[in-house]
C-alpha cells in the first residue's frame, strides 16, 4: 500500500505536467521510479506505460471540449506511424533485456538516450523554435511518428520532450497545438504497446494490484493538466516545457551516476 501511495501522488504530478507540455508525464514518472526502485525495469516501464495511455485518453478529451481543433489528417499519419514505431520499439526494448544479464545496462541505455532527446528539445525551444523544416508531404508525418513511437516506448517514457519538439521543427506546428499532436501520439505508440505485452509474456509477470493507483492518479492528473492547459498562453507552455526538461535531465544524470556508484 505504501509504494502504491507513492506511485499515486508521482503519476498525479507528473502527468498533470505532463498533459500541460505535450510530455505525457512517462519522462518523469519513468526516471523518478527508476529512484525508487521499487520494481524491476520492465514493470517500472509497463506502469509508465499504462499511466501514459491513460493520461492521453483523458487529456485528448479534454483538450478538445477545450475548443482546440486537430487536422485530421495529420492526426490520423502521425499516429499510424506511432503505431508501428510503438510495436518496434518495445521488441528493441525486450530484446535488450534479453541480451544483458543484468538489467542496469539496459536502464543506462534509455539514460544516455533520454538525455540527448532532452538537450534536443530544450535548446530546440529556447534558441531554435523559429526554425522549421515545413515538411508537408503525407509520408513524413508517417515517418515522424514512427520514431516518436519507437523512441517513446524503447525509452518507457510515454512520449517525452522530443514529441512536442521534433514536431514543431518538421512541420511548424505551434506549441500548443504540437502538445496535442504529441499526447495522441503517446495514445497510439503506448496502446501498441500494451497490445504487445499482452499478446507476448502478457500482464501475469507484474504487480497488476498497483493499477489501482496508477490509473486513477492518470486520469486526474490528465484532466487537471488539459483543464490548466486551457487557461494559459503558450509562452507559459514553453517556460513550464523547459523547467521540466532540465529537473528531468538532472535527475536522469542523477540515475546513471547511481548505476556505477
Amino acid at each position: 500500500m505504501y509504494t502504491g501511495i507513492i506511485y499515486f501522488i508521482v503519476i498525479i504530478l507528473a502527468n498533470t505536467v505532463g498533459a500541460i507540455s505535450g510530455m505525457g508525464g512517462g519522462v518523469i514518472i519513468k526516471p523518478v521510479l527508476d529512484t525508487l526502485h521499487f520494481h524491476p525495469l520492465a514493470a517500472i516501464s509497463f506502469y509508465s506505460s499504462v499511466a501514459v495511455f491513460t493520461m492521453s485518453i483523458v487529456s485528448t478529451l479534454r483538450q478538445m471540449k477545450n475548443g482546440l481543433r486537430l487536422k485530421i489528417p495529420i492526426a490520423v499519419l502521425v499516429s499510424l506511424g506511432s503505431v508501428i514505431g510503438g510495436i518496434s520499439g518495445n521488441s528493441v526494448f525486450e530484446s535488450l533485456l534479453r541480451l544483458f544479464s543484468d538489467e542496469k545496462y539496459v536502464q543506462l541505455i534509455q539514460i544516455i538516450l533520454t538525455v540527448v532527446t532532452l538537450l534536443f528539445a530544450y535548446f530546440y525551444t529556447k534558441i531554435g523554435n523559429e526554425r522549421t523544416l515545413d515538411l508537408s508531404h503525407p509520408a513524413w508525418y508517417v515517418i515522424v511518428g514512427l520514431f516518436l513511437g519507437f523512441i517513446s516506448t524503447l525509452l518507457g517514457i510515454g512520449g517525452g520532450p522530443i514529441n512536442v519538439a521534433l514536431l514543431m521543427l518538421c512541420f511548424g506546428i505551434p506549441i500548443k497545438e504540437a502538445t496535442v499532436y504529441s499526447i495522441v501520439t503517446i495514445f497510439f505508440s503506448q496502446a501498441a504497446k500494451l497490445l504487445t505485452i499482452a499478446q507476448g509474456t502478457g500482464f501475469g509477470q507484474f504487480d497488476l494490484s498497483i493499477l489501482l493507483y496508477v490509473i486513477p492518479a492518470a486520469i486526474v492528473g490528465g484532466f487537471v493538466g488539459a483543464l490548466i492547459s486551457g487557461k494559459i498562453s503558450s509562452e507559459r507552455v514553453t517556460q513550464i516545457y523547459q523547467i521540466v526538461i532540465l529537473l528531468v535531465l538532472l535527475l536522469n544524470i542523477w540515475n546513471g551516476l547511481q548505476l556505477f556508484i
